[in-house]
């Protein structure tokens, strides 16, 4: 497949009819098409991620890239963190067909009547097993499971 090769100083007209060609590549062809731009490919299988990582790649320099907060972040090794809910807010979490409730309270939180120091005490005694509680009830990133 022959693609046009985006200099610094092209036109948007030229990156459009790259990032054109980059969306009808498959995977060898986008492997080898990033080899010849920016040395050993990732080691992907996704054609879809490895097109919009080239998308990137190729966007990147005419649009100024990442701003240094946001560099800043991304090389954080830190989980970013919800705050804790403030007193009296209801969490709810639907869980195997059954919608749960807790309160939050000043010291902690309070599910059927009973005090908990955490959520994750709260998600164990909802599930029967070990939780991460924040994560059970949707305040930090990741997925929950029925």
């Amino acid at each position: 497949m022959e693609v046009a090769v985006l200099k610094q100083n092209e036109s948007s007209d030229e990156l459009e009819k790259l990032l054109d060609d980059v969306s009808q590549m498959l995977l060898a062809d986008l492997q080898v098409f990033w080899r010849t731009r920016w040395g050993a490919p990732p080691r992907l299988r996704s054609v879809r991620l490895l097109r919009r990582l080239i998308a990137w790649r190729l966007q990147e320099p005419v649009s100024g890239g990442l701003t240094a907060d946001t560099r800043r972040q991304l090389a954080s090794k830190s989980i970013p963190r919800w705050g804790r809910p403030t007193v009296g807010a209801r969490l709810t979490r639907e869980y195997q067909g059954i919608l749960y409730e807790v309160e939050t309270l000043p010291n902690g939180y309070r599910y059927l009547g009973r005090d908990y120091p955490n959520l994750s005490r709260v998600a164990e005694a909802i599930t029967g097993t070990h939780w991460n509680g924040p994560r059970f009830f949707g305040l930090r990133d990741g997925h929950t499971h029925d």
